[in-house]
């Protein structure tokens, strides 16, 4: 049986990210061999994010192990504190950002559904992702400004 300790296993970083969000993460979908589930544990350093603020179209989940997470969503900003869990619904309605401003590393749980194809808005870079699903095909990313006619290149 394969196994994922979320408070102990190392959470390596991916090696590419830039200053601001230095945060290693455990794939433990991929570690447990899960299809239908995406899972991810983080390991949020002080002054780090998880990732830019963001929506999907479907729902995302997050988990605080251990705390305070600062929480940026169209709300507003709030603390979360260990053992809270929250809920971001699909669209804008559900964008996020989740920072750790406090001393200490942190450590959360974010999950949804592993759909793929996925989509995801980066409202603050005017930018969408695109991921295919199909791992022989890239994750394709692009600012909404270099938008092409739908035929464009069709024959």
């Amino acid at each position: 049986m394969r196994r994922v300790n979320v408070l102990r296993d190392e959470c390596p970083l991916d090696g590419d990210e830039p200053d601001g969000y230095l945060t290693g993460a455990i794939r433990v979908s991929k570690v447990l061999g899960s299809q239908a589930l995406a899972l991810k544990v983080y390991e949020v350093a002080p002054g780090q994010s998880m990732y830019p603020y963001h929506y999907e179209f479907e729902e995302e989940w997050l988990l605080v192990l251990d705390g305070p997470l600062l929480v940026r969503t169209p709300a507003g900003e709030e603390t979360l504190e260990a053992g809270e869990i929250v809920c971001f619904p699909p669209g804008p309605a559900g964008a996020h950002k989740v920072r750790n401003d406090g001393p200490a590393p942190v450590r959360a749980v974010m999950f949804s559904s592993a759909r793929e194809p996925a989509v995801a808005v980066y409202p603050d870079s005017d930018k969408i992702g695109v991921w295919p699903g199909n791992e022989a095909d890239e994750v394709m990313l692009h600012r909404s400004d270099g938008a092409v006619d739908y035929w464009d290149g069709e024959s």
